[in-house]
């Protein structure tokens, strides 16, 4: 049995990624294993790499979902996303990180968010 928490999380990252193909992404990739770490979507918008974190709550009592992507993260989510680009030859594409932020039905893209 999955916990809680793994759930919302997958139902978060489908939801963003039904969201963010709308708007325009083509996705590449899903949860995204590197040495490095995870990279939960990768896509383009339109000629520009984009590596997205996605961030879940049920509610905002401890804050906003993006808020938990702290130094430490985006650390993480440079080395994975460097691991990724190498490994796939994607270095001749600028790249940006973007944070989508699933609260419920309510989600907030903040694109270039570091």
């Amino acid at each position: 049995m999955t916990a809680p928490h793994l759930l919302l999380g997958r139902r978060g990252e489908r939801q963003a990624c039904r969201f963010l193909a709308r708007s325009g992404y083509d996705i590449l990739a899903r949860r995204h294993r590197t040495r490095s770490g995870e990279i939960d979507l990768v896509a383009f918008e339109g000629d520009i790499l984009v590596f997205v974190e996605v961030k879940t709550r049920t509610g905002r009592s401890y804050g906003e979902p993006w808020e938990y992507v702290d130094w430490e993260k985006r650390q993480a989510l440079r080395r994975a996303a460097e691991d990724f680009i190498a490994r796939f030859g994607l270095g001749r594409f600028d790249y940006r990180f973007d944070v989508v932020s699933v609260i419920g039905r309510e989600i907030q893209l903040f694109r270039d968010a570091f």
